[in-house]
């Protein structure tokens, strides 16, 4: 057996063919997508990349692993302290080592790690292809390193390779001889001419006015593709179609990787697992291109599996975390789970469609602004202890069935949803801080150390623009909620 596995950096569910989206984004997902099983309702418990991508491979929440934003301490896995022997805990039971237990060599393309000096992502790899650009790549960059492994090693038994590309993340990058084949080709309906207008009144990082996240500025270099500022639909329709030509190009990259299996002879015996670290906002809740928030684009990511001899063109609609993913792994392939695991598995799905969801998750999101999320029913409750100066209020929600984009912000008129949401937050931390061996919160740990990463020391400078650009009003409450900040 084979097994592929797609890291597909900033892809968001809703923007795939096979999951419903009017653009042909996706042809090449969409057909594992209908050979295989299709997750719905899948999230990664930690956002956005850093964090995410750690509570994959560990297994565990961000708040148990330590790993919860983009610098500071909470960027770093927590020390094991006297509890480590010879070798750490999470070195012999990360995801990689699910694969390796089971005898497979164990292979990655890959610059996450040296992107965010996440040493640890690489635990459990025989071989590891740094493409070296920090996940500025475009994806002819990244196959070529595929391609040649492929190449010599595709018709070998018992491989797993994981391929990392970049081109949904900002900035977008699809390079300028691809074209655009959604020019003409019609938006997604929920924006309109009056929230953006709203949206270019209000504060807040990668905002209309600042896509660039505390600016308008933007390189040369992309100046085709991405843009400084939303001003009308105009622009939107741009960064619409930048981001969904970023899809469509990495999805041929994927097809010409599915044609090298075909074409070595073992396609039909390899598993493959698409998935992402995030999704990515354009819009929603006024940020413009980016993964900051704790809400549902940002959290909810795509997963589809194709496993040999399992359900074919199934649709689950369960709720998973992205860190179910190990024991899932590990029960398919038979190998003992760890007790450090906090996932839950669905294997069953897998083999026959059973619905392993549970009937809550909670969220987190400390590297913009800090957040933590319940997703319950048809519901997103979110609450806002850092607002990446958005101004958002301490609790919002959202019901998400009838508004997907989160336009309406229900708490003040369903108090006794929130009180339901904040409930399950409270348990929820109650039980981590109770089972964990350090009983420190690492939000806190970012908040005690001045706050997120891409927020912390830019309230100044930012004000002064907000002066600058006729939105002065909202000074004196940012300076208000935000007295740490200089």
């Amino acid at each position: 057996m084979r097994i592929l596995i797609l890291d597909l950096d900033t892809l968001r569910p809703d923007h795939l063919g096979c999951y419903g989206y009017h653009r042909d984004t996706s042809p090449n997902m969409d057909r594992i997508a209908a050979e295989g099983t299709r997750f719905d309702q899948y999230y990664c418990s930690d956002a956005p990349c850093l964090p995410s991508r750690a509570a994959w491979v560990s297994g565990q929440f961000g708040i148990r692993s330590g790993v919860v934003g983009h610098g500071g301490t909470a960027a770093d896995m927590r020390l094991e302290g006297d509890r480590r022997r010879f070798r750490s805990a999470f070195a012999n039971n990360s995801l990689w080592m699910v694969f390796r237990k089971a005898g497979f060599r164990t292979v990655s393309v890959s610059p996450f790690a040296e992107r965010h000096s996440a040493w640890w992502f690489n635990a459990g790899f025989h071989e590891m292809v740094n493409t070296g650009k920090g996940g500025m790549e475009s994806a002819e960059e990244v196959t070529p390193a595929v391609m040649d492994w492929l190449g010599r090693n595709a018709a070998k038994d018992h491989w797993l390779l994981h391929v990392n590309y970049w081109d949904p993340h900002t900035p977008y990058r699809a390079p300028e001889e691809f074209g655009n084949p959604f020019a003409d080709q019609p938006l997604p309906a929920w924006m309109t001419p009056e929230i953006i207008a709203r949206d270019r009144s209000l504060p807040g990082g990668h905002g209309a006015q600042e896509v660039s996240m505390w600016d308008n500025r933007l390189g040369p270099k992309y100046a085709s593709r991405h843009m400084g500022e939303i001003r009308d639909l105009r622009d939107w329709r741009r960064m619409i179609d930048g981001y969904d030509c970023g899809i469509r190009y990495m999805d041929g990259h994927i097809g010409r990787i599915l044609d090298a299996l075909e074409t070595a002879g073992v396609l039909d015996d390899t598993a493959i697992l698409v998935t992402s670290d995030h999704g990515e906002d354009l819009g929603e809740l006024g940020c413009y291109g980016e993964h900051g928030l704790s809400d549902l684009i940002t959290h909810r990511i795509p997963m589809i599996v194709r496993w040999p001899g399992g359900p074919q063109g199934h649709v689950d609609s369960g709720l998973h975390y992205n860190l179910d993913l190990a024991p899932t792994m590990a029960e398919m392939l038979h190998v003992q789970p760890w007790d450090g695991w906090q996932g839950a598995s669905y294997a069953e799905t897998l083999r026959d469609g059973a619905d392993r969801g549970r009937d809550h998750l909670v969220l987190s999101q400390c590297c913009h602004g800090a957040m933590r999320s319940v997703r319950f029913g048809p519901w997103m409750y979110i609450r806002t202890i850092h607002d990446f100066f958005h101004l958002y209020p301490r609790e919002m929600l959202f019901h998400i069935e009838d508004d997907p984009h989160e336009t309406t912000d229900l708490a003040q008129t369903r108090p006794e949803i929130c009180a339901q949401g904040a409930r399950l937050l409270l348990t929820w931390h109650e039980d981590m801080m109770r089972t964990m061996p350090d009983a420190v919160d690492p939000l806190w740990t970012v908040m005690r150390e001045g706050g997120p990463e891409h927020s912390r020391g830019h309230l100044k400078t930012y004000c002064e623009r907000l002066e600058a650009t006729g939105r002065g009003q909202h000074v004196a409450a940012l300076r208000a909620r935000h007295p740490e900040e200089p």
